[in-house]
């Protein structure tokens, strides 16, 4: 799909009708709720954050009257994880804003565009992210949990690149967190307006333009690697290796508290929650209890609540 790298006359004809602004269907808005529930810790370093995680403990010694013991003392190992700035620019020609007749109107309607494609971005930096592919980046779940014989990773049997993977994600500073650059301000899609300055086209000519300014930096810190449970190689299409009520179980009871923190969560998208929906709607299935909150039905796997969350792919490949 074609990417403009700015706003035209034709673009905003297609916006307004007799001088009124059209609704905008916003047709590739997403549904992402993990943003809802994502924790944010500033990180310990400008551009990065180290962690220390316990690999050891001491045992005690059993001891005898009169006989002394060995010291013990627990080991460490430092973890570094980075940070990426996800940034872009808007640039509207101050005429053809004044055009539109409602030129907060018009700039808004843009802003809105760059805050819901941007914030897709970062999800799917969380999720795919991967420093190898993309050094400015991040990496994210799926790069850290790539293996059937990783802990934390469950398989559904599915095979070819058609599948996906449900994850069970326990948010909280003491276990798995996004984290943002120390001493900032803001987590989370930054929106600027730097006001009219000039612009420049192609030929480096200038023309007088709004400018908005878009940034998210941030990153991913596991800190105890059990937090996260991935369910892989669930089959997107047919009537085998779909979700397994099974793993599910297995995987909440692999966490570092057995069926999980105040802040678990499962993420799943549509071909995943349909699959779940299809096995809710017999009622007297005791794994998906619907339940009221915050004024909505919300569905959940033993007490667990299921978000849906689209940058998570149809088209993974399978583990094998």
């Amino acid at each position: 799909m074609a990417i403009n790298d700015q706003l035209t006359l034709i673009e905003l004809a297609k916006r307004t009708n007799n001088g009124e602004f059209l609704m905008i269907a916003e047709a590739l808005n997403q549904i992402n709720e993990i943003m809802q529930d994502a924790v944010w810790v500033e990180s310990n370093q400008a551009i990065s954050h180290v962690g220390s995680i316990r690999t050891s403990l001491p045992s005690g010694t059993w001891r005898r009257f009169n006989k002394g013991i060995d010291k013990h003392a627990s080991t460490t190992k430092q973890v570094t994880e980075v940070m990426g700035m996800l940034e872009d620019y808007s640039v509207v020609d101050v005429a053809l804003a004044e055009i539109s007749g409602n030129a907060k109107q018009f700039r808004s309607q843009e802003d809105l565009a760059f805050i819901e494609g941007m914030s897709q971005s970062f999800i799917g930096a969380i999720f795919y992210g991967d420093l190898s592919d993309e050094i400015d980046s991040f990496n994210g779940l799926a790069q850290r949990y790539d293996e059937l014989t990783d802990d934390g990773v469950w398989n559904a049997g599915g095979s070819g690149s058609d599948t996906t993977s449900a994850w069970f994600i326990d948010w909280s500073p003491r276990y798995v967190h996004l984290i943002y650059p120390k001493g900032a301000s803001f987590a989370g899609v930054q929106r600027t307006d730097l006001g009219q300055r000039p612009a420049y086209d192609a030929s480096s000519k200038p023309f007088e333009a709004w400018w908005t300014h878009f940034k998210i930096a941030g990153g991913l810190y596991v800190k105890d690697a059990r937090a996260v449970q991935r369910i892989v190689n669930i089959e997107t299409t047919g009537s085998t290796n779909l979700f397994d009520e099974d793993l599910g179980i297995a995987a909440l009871n692999a966490l570092p508290i057995p069926g999980g923190g105040p802040g678990l969560k499962m993420y799943v998208n549509r071909t995943v929650k349909t699959q779940i929906d299809i096995i809710a709607k017999d009622k007297n299935n005791v794994f998906y209890p619907i339940n009221d909150a915050f004024g909505r039905k919300v569905t959940s796997f033993r007490g667990v609540p299921i978000r849906v969350c689209e940058q998570i792919l149809d088209t993974e490949t399978a583990i094998s």
